[in-house]
């Protein structure tokens, strides 16, 4: 299996193609109907094309039928993160992700990807940082650290109280 680069140094923007790889997994998973399905698959890795940037998340591919998804971070709701056995096998994953348009299935999954964990870390603090929520903190490791739902109003409404309870301790005459 094929390892993954060091997550401290990942970098999003880097990543404009497929994982050689994926290539592999589709000649395996096209087998059963390898005259029909091999030759659009080897289509598809060859024009296969992300674009990572400050705004959002760009996918093409196509020969004959071009198409193109771009997603902004501001539309993203989720994230998910798919492993068949045969892509488990070869280290690739499948990022879904979603958006409010109400589809059951993903707005684009992005394929044939080895650092699958660093690139949802990515697009999870850049959906945050496009909706104005804050960024996660790092740990030592440079992966994002979980606070919980709603730690920050906890605190901010844990601040009010402690506030209200020295307001009704003053006497009246301090108040």
């Amino acid at each position: 299996m094929p390892e993954t680069q060091n997550d401290s140094a990942f970098d999003a923007t880097k990543i404009t193609r497929p994982a050689p790889v994926l290539l592999t997994y589709y000649v395996l998973v096209s087998v059963p109907s390898l005259f029909l399905a091999l030759p659009l698959l080897w289509f598809r890795f060859l024009t296969l094309r992300y674009t990572f940037d400050h705004e959002g998340v760009s996918m093409r591919w196509g020969l004959l039928f071009r198409k193109e998804i771009l997603l902004t971070y501001r539309r993203i709701q989720d994230i998910h993160l798919t492993r068949n056995l045969v892509q488990r096998w070869f280290g690739l994953a499948t990022v879904g992700i979603q958006t409010a348009s109400g589809s059951a299935g993903p707005e684009m999954s992005i394929e044939g990807i080895l650092e699958a964990e660093p690139l949802r870390d990515f697009l999870y603090q850049q959906m945050r940082g496009a909706r104005g929520e804050p960024e996660l903190p790092n740990d030592a490791s440079g992966k994002p650290v979980s606070l919980g739902h709603g730690t920050n109003t906890t605190e901010l409404l844990r601040e009010i109280r402690d506030h209200l309870a020295r307001i009704n301790r003053l006497p009246e005459d301090q108040q």
